[in-house]
């Protein structure tokens, strides 16, 4: 086998759909972006464990999944609840 058909066959392993992809991370910075919200909100949703994350180094992450799953809980947390309101509907995040 050359060198070239080894180094083909590596590929296609490293090509593999089937494999699980690590999460896309969000530094703190984009958390804020996204919620539109100063960046020390932000920091502060993570460091009380409303938004999960995790801490590399002396650093936040934040996985996607986990932000998304901080706006569907507020969106549930705010569902009408069968009495209609004359005020639009909002949606209220928990912000501790």
């Amino acid at each position: 086998m050359s060198m070239n058909e080894h180094h083909r066959s590596d590929c296609d392993i490293m090509d593999n759909s089937d494999a699980p992809r690590p999460p896309t991370l969000l530094t703190v910075r984009e958390v804020a972006d996204y919620l539109r919200v100063h960046q020390r909100t932000a920091y502060r949703l993570i460091t009380n464990g409303s938004i999960r994350a995790i801490k590399i180094g002396s650093q936040w992450r934040v996985p996607e999944k986990a932000l998304m799953e901080f706006l569907e809980s507020g969106m549930q947390a705010s569902a009408p609840s069968g009495k209609r309101k004359a005020e639009p509907d909002q949606f209220k995040l928990p912000l501790d």
